[in-house]
């Protein structure tokens, strides 16, 4: 309950599930909440006083709606860019001219060299783990480069791998409160860097040609555009993710559900975990073949209880991620990648659902408009081309990477 919450196993004997007792009731138990002390604040204010090159990395647990307010108010009047970890690009508007793009899988190479670069790094509530630092390539071990400001929960994580300047134990909000009660920073020195920040968040957005007739690239800016402020996104783990986490700009905290674990087969059971929690908000299941081949089976839960989710299921044919990783390393030995997919759409019919299939981009946008319409769980069955298995590059083309690194 304190610290980093987390799930807890609780083992008991057999013959204590069968046994009787007398006892009485315990008073409610709340968290103990950490919070910095003035020393810490006035010591978070004077290194970011200093810096020129200041960046917010943001993260973790224990956020909430008061948090994310704090964290905007505190960006906004201090004019600091603000970079979401893996996963946790609904703490902060990606709309907002302060947002700097998410630190995950497939981060912007240019974010990646601010972070590199930056002098003064504010971490709020992120562990500093494998994949908020690309492999531990964005600060060095055991001490960065930057002037590392860690501030999290659970006083067990700081200083776990990379030893801070200064580190806080507090919870976001607990850390952002007293942060928004002291005067501005004078931003002069690194206002520029945030207006050159925002220009890379935007072109790393821009489209690029994409192989074949349905182009992802068109149809979530589509949908970045469509959907309502509090709609909520569900996806799983694998390549068809990241057309998200790139593309889809999150407006508000809790609008992004998707497994920090990277594990496969969560969209479809989040989303209607979602709906059910939520049946006044519109939600998407965003999801690969191979993801939804591992729990698709829940459209019969979203029928029994009449959720109308609308899922999406972005089929190429193959666990892309893994085939991937085959073509850099062992380019054309396939081996275990191929999916011999159904139609979605008719399966989702068979469920009871709604059921499409979309084929090209102008297809889409109708298609989804109609699921909507129909006012019950919609399935979208959109057909890729197997060239586009990353936003970045063809298939042929990492092959041909590959080869040539062997030849190398």
């Amino acid at each position: 309950m304190s610290g980093r919450p987390g799930p807890v196993v609780l083992a008991l004997p057999e013959d204590m599930l069968t046994a009787h007792a007398q006892c009485a009731d315990g008073p409610r138990v709340d968290p103990v909440r950490a919070s910095p002390d003035a020393a810490q604040v006035a010591a978070v204010r004077a290194l970011l006083a200093g810096a020129r090159r200041p960046l917010v990395l943001v993260g973790g647990s224990r956020w909430d709606v008061d948090a994310c307010v704090a964290l905007r108010q505190f960006a906004e009047a201090n004019e600091l860019p603000v970079a979401c970890a893996f996963r946790n690009q609904d703490l902060f508007d990606n709309r907002h001219p302060n947002y700097a793009g998410d630190v995950g899988v497939g981060v912007n190479p240019k974010l990646a060299s601010r972070i590199r670069g930056a002098d003064v790094l504010l971490v709020v509530g992120e562990r500093l783990g494998e994949i908020s630092t690309s492999g531990y390539t964005l600060l060095e071990a055991p001490t960065p480069k930057q002037q590392l400001i860690h501030v999290h929960p659970g006083a067990d994580e700081l200083g776990r791998v990379y030893q801070p300047a200064l580190a806080i134990a507090a919870t976001p909000g607990a850390f952002l409160a007293p942060m928004n009660r002291e005067s501005r920073l004078d931003a002069g020195a690194w206002r520029g860097t945030l207006a050159a920040t925002r220009a890379d968040v935007l072109a790393w957005r821009a489209p690029r040609p994409v192989p074949g007739e349905l182009d992802m690239w068109q149809v979530v800016t589509w949908l970045d555009g469509r959907l309502p402020d509090d709609a909520i996104l569900t996806n799983g783990a694998g390549n068809y993710a990241t057309w998200l986490h790139r593309l889809f700009r999150y407006r508000g905290f809790r609008t992004q559900l998707a497994p920090y674990s990277g594990s496969m087969g969560y969209g479809v059971p989040a989303a209607v975990a979602a709906k059910a929690v939520h049946p006044e908000r519109m939600v998407v299941s965003w999801n690969g073949d191979g993801c939804f081949l591992m729990n698709g089976q829940e459209l019969a839960t979203a029928v029994q209880y009449e959720l109308a989710v609308i899922f999406v299921v972005v089929d190429n044919g193959m666990y892309g991620t893994i085939r991937m990783h085959q073509e850099r390393n062992y380019p054309a030995r396939v081996s275990g990648t191929d999916l011999v997919n159904p139609d979605f759409a008719a399966l989702a019919r068979a469920y009871g659902a709604h059921g499409e299939s979309v084929m090209r981009t102008e297809e889409f946008a109708p298609a989804f408009e109609r699921a909507l319409a129909s006012g019950k769980p919609a399935l979208l069955h959109l057909k890729l081309d197997p060239q586009a298995l990353t936003l970045n590059a063809s298939l042929d083309a990492l092959r041909a990477q590959g080869l040539a690194a062997q030849k190398g």
